[in-house]
């Protein structure tokens, strides 16, 4: 059975559990089981390799609560010549004896590490971090029995296994997204993660930092970029710096926290510097070129309100989250760094006070060098509204914004989601800030009263140009058909008065 077909197993085994409901139950409960096995096979790996290094490798898990011990322990049954080990049912637990020790032993160590240790960059302290935010939500212990029995069968020292699970949690990640409400938090659709990534190519001794990380897939394709491209040429001390001192991250709702970091360490990152607060929380002011990033990729929540006492933190206070974010980003970034942010079409044009101000800083002091306007859609099921990617740098002010405007030949639905093809060409053009019928230059001179919203020439006809008669035409057909709903509108209310 194949890696996904297994998933989709299990996720069928537990939407009939009494303790779960929905994606968002059956993909954190799958995530802590799929996590302490990843865990104990590279605990496994880890132990091996010492072996061979005449070397020795203390276990962070100890025996008790080792998956050979309490998940899945095993018995070797000889075959003819080979050994195979099996599942020990006489041992294994199952029904309330499971529940039992995996509600009151097994989580309750876990959930310790953090508390008891103080490197906050070692394993433990994040699988600490990890299930301080996790409670087993299975409510049947034969239920449970089931699926560890399935994600027994996975071998995660396997590469190929590991690059497919990779894959498949983040199949699991999207589902959540694509359930819409408040777990729309979680989920970036790739497509754009990945054109981002590309238009600002990350490299080896950058360091990259999303303030609101979801479950840190920009930061995971970040990694990924540089892995594949400079493969085999990264010194011991890159290797090393990109596991440990390169990705870093805020995220502020428990659950979204839990899934980022194990989805960083799943896809390869033993030590993500992920923390667990809300990033507004930070006064700005105090932020020095010491705590600035090379790379800043994020995809900010917008349309919630923040307290008078966050808004306090910013020199611009705003009740508009989008706008604390953008600042916050725009103070966090190194001199010569770049920023990717998401922003909703409304930061672009608005006027007020607060927004005018912001976007004053960001064409004085920054280079907003290209703009990606996203139609209404990609982010649906859980937003329909219209997006845009900012993409500015801190190397002067800005001088002229290279705009793209992706437009969809069908429109964006749940069922047809953007794809990274559709944004290939905005990947190829940005490099170079090319003109096309898709693309368009404006110069910070002729930007009217800080409106950056994007304005195709090329698809637009502008009717201070038109000939009167033209213009008189216009008018003359919008008044006719004005009047003819009004007559209708009327016609109605009548009918409804004298029935």
């Amino acid at each position: 059975m194949e890696l996904q077909q297994k998933i989709d197993r299990i996720t069928d085994i537990l939407r009939r559990d009494d303790g779960i409901s929905g994606a968002m139950h059956y993909t954190e409960q799958i995530s802590w089981i799929l996590f302490l096995k990843f865990l104990n096979d590279f605990e496994e790996e880890k132990e091996g390799e010492a072996m061979l290094n005449n070397t020795k490798y203390d276990r962070i898990i100890i025996n008790e609560f080792r998956w050979d011990e309490w998940a899945c322990p095993k018995i070797v049954q000889t075959r003819g010549i080979a050994s195979l080990p099996q599942i020990d049912h006489k041992l294994a637990k199952t029904g309330s004896d499971l529940t039992q020790f995996v509600n009151g032993h097994l989580f309750p160590y876990l959930k310790g590490f953090k508390s008891s240790l103080s490197d906050l960059k070692s394993v433990k302290y994040k699988i600490g971090n990890i299930f301080e935010f996790l409670d087993n939500r299975i409510a049947s212990g034969h239920t449970l029995r089931e699926v560890l029995d399935i994600i027994d069968t996975l071998n995660f020292q396997s590469q190929a296994e590991l690059f497919e699970l990779s894959h498949v949690y983040e199949n699991l990640l999207q589902g959540m997204g694509n359930d819409g409400g408040n777990s729309g938090e979680f989920y970036t659709p790739r497509a754009v993660i990945k054109a981002v990534i590309e238009t600002l190519q990350p490299k080896p001794g950058q360091t990259v930092y999303d303030g609101a990380a979801g479950s840190c897939g920009f930061l995971i394709e970040a990694f990924d970029y540089i892995i594949h491209k400079y493969r085999n040429k990264l010194s011991t001390e890159q290797w090393q710096f990109l596991h440990e001192n390169t990705f870093f991250g805020n995220e502020k709702t428990p659950l979204a926290y839990t899934m980022g970091v194990m989805n960083m360490i799943l896809h390869g990152i033993e030590s993500p510097n992920i923390y667990k607060q809300n990033t507004l929380t930070t006064n700005i002011r105090d932020i020095q070129e010491k705590d600035r990033y090379d790379l800043i990729v994020a995809n900010p929540p917008f349309g919630g309100k923040e307290k008078p006492q966050i808004q306090q933190n910013f020199p611009i206070p705003s009740n508009a989250t989008e706008l604390l974010f953008l600042q916050h980003f725009m103070k966090s970034l190194k001199k010569g760094g770049k920023a990717a942010i998401v922003v909703p079409e409304g930061i672009l044009f608005q006027t007020g006070s607060a927004f005018k101000n912001v976007k004053e800083e960001l064409l004085a002091n920054f280079n907003v060098h290209a703009i990606l306007s996203l139609p209404a859609g990609v982010f649906l099921p859980y937003s329909g509204v219209k997006t845009n990617v900012l993409f500015f740098d801190r190397t002067g002010a800005t001088t002229e914004i290279w705009y793209y405007e992706y437009n969809p030949e069908q429109k964006l639905t749940k069922n047809k989601p953007i794809q990274y093809e559709h944004l290939q060409e905005f990947v190829e053009l940005s490099s170079k800030r090319a003109l096309s019928s898709n693309s368009w230059l404006v110069k910070a001179a002729d930007i009217v009263d800080t409106d950056l919203s994007a304005k195709n020439p090329n698809t637009q006809t502008d009717i201070d140009h038109l000939p009167p008669s033209e213009i008189m035409a216009h008018i003359k057909k919008n008044d006719f058909v004005i009047g003819q709903l009004m007559a209708e509108v009327e016609q109605i209310l009548e009918e409804g008065y004298n029935g």
